[in-house]
C-alpha cells in the first residue's frame, strides 16, 4: 500500500500532477481533511490490494495549524503502507503571473480584497512548515507540462509503465476511408494480397495461414524491421513529451488480411517494449 500525499503553493501545479499520477496507476482523492485520511487509508489496505497506489491532493491553506496532519503523517508511516509527501512550489513571479493569465482569484486573497502578491507571499510563508516535512519538494517555476509530467514519472513510475503511455493498434481498409483517430497511418498494400489465394480468401489476418502467407515475403519481414526500428525510436519521445495516448493504423485495400496480421505483429512487439498495447480490426467483418 503506498500513500502519496500532494500539497504545495496554489498554482503551482497540484491539479495536472495529480491527473498525470492517475496516468500510472494511482487513485486520486481530492481535498480530503486530515481528520479522514486515516479511516481511509485502513479501508485501502483491507481492500485486497484494489486501492494499492492512491495520492491524496491536500489544501492546508485554511489553517496555520498543521499539528493534526503531522499527526496523520506518523501514524500512517507506522501502518502496513508506505506513506511520502509531495510539495509543488513556483516563484511568487510566477505564481502571480500564471493567475493573471487565468483571471482566477487567489484563495488567500479575500474576494480580491488583499493584492495578489501578497497573497502568495502570505501563503509562502504560510506553507514553508509543510515544505520542510515534504519528502519530495518539486519547483515548477520553469517547468513545462511536459517536464513536470517526466518529472514524476521519473520519481514514482515504480511500475515501469513506460510513461503511461498506452498504444492502440487498429487495422483498417482505404476502400472504408482513413481512421480519424490515427495517429500515424501506415499503408501496406505494397504487400502480397491474400485475397487472390483462393484458400484464404474467405480468412483474415488473425488466421494462421494468412499470417505465415503475409511473413513468407522477404518484403513483409524487411517493411516490419524499420517500422519496429522507427516505433523503438518515437515512442519514448512521445511519452517523454506527455502523450498518454497513441494510436497507430495500418491499412490494406479491405482490411482483412495483410493489415490485420501487421497490425497483431506490431502489438505484440510494442508489448515487448514494455508499453500498454492493444489491438483493433475496423474493417476485418465489413464486405
Amino acid at each position: 500500500m503506498e500513500i502519496l500525499l500532494i500539497s504545495g503553493m496554489s498554482g503551482s501545479g497540484k491539479s495536472k500532477a495529480a491527473s498525470f499520477l492517475e496516468d500510472i496507476g494511482f487513485y486520486i482523492v481530492d481535498n480530503m481533511p486530515a481528520a479522514m485520511i486515516l479511516k481511509f487509508a485502513e479501508f485501502c489496505i483491507g481492500s485486497q490490494g484494489r486501492y494499492s497506489r492512491v495520492a491524496l491532493v491536500y489544501d492546508v491553506r485554511t489553517s496555520e495549524n498543521f499539528t493534526e496532519l503531522f499527526d496523520v503523517l506518523d501514524q500512517l508511516r507506522k501502518m502496513d503502507c508506505t506513506c511520502r509527501m509531495l510539495f509543488l512550489e513556483a516563484s511568487p513571479e510566477t505564481i502571480v503571473r500564471r493567475y493573471k493569465e487565468t483571471r482566477r482569484l487567489h484563495p488567500l486573497s479575500d474576494e480580491g480584497i488583499i493584492p495578489l502578491e501578497e497573497a502568495v507571499s502570505r501563503e509562502q510563508e504560510l506553507l514553508r512548515p509543510v515544505r520542510e516535512r515534504a519528502d519530495y519538494i518539486i519547483d515548477t517555476s520553469t517547468l513545462s507540462t511536459a517536464k513536470l509530467r517526466g518529472e514524476l514519472l521519473h520519481l514514482f513510475d515504480a511500475q515501469g509503465r513506460k510513461g503511461g503511455l498506452s498504444v492502440s493498434v487498429t487495422s483498417f481498409g482505404f476502400k472504408h476511408g482513413l481512421p480519424m483517430e490515427a495517429d500515424l497511418v501506415f499503408d501496406v498494400r505494397f504487400m502480397p494480397n491474400p485475397y487472390y489465394i483462393r484458400e484464404l480468401r474467405d480468412k483474415t489476418g488473425l488466421d494462421q495461414e494468412v499470417y505465415d502467407y503475409v511473413f513468407s515475403f522477404q518484403q513483409t519481414r524487411d517493411f516490419m524491421t524499420k517500422l519496429e526500428d522507427l516505433l523503438a525510436f518515437t515512442l519514448p519521445l512521445y511519452s517523454e513529451e506527455g502523450k498518454t495516448m497513441l494510436v497507430i493504423a495500418v491499412g490494406c485495400t479491405g482490411g482483412h488480411h495483410r493489415s490485420v496480421a501487421v497490425a497483431r505483429a506490431l502489438t505484440e512487439y510494442i508489448s515487448r517494449l514494455g508499453y500498454q498495447a492493444t489491438e483493433n480490426h475496423r474493417d476485418m467483418t465489413r464486405s
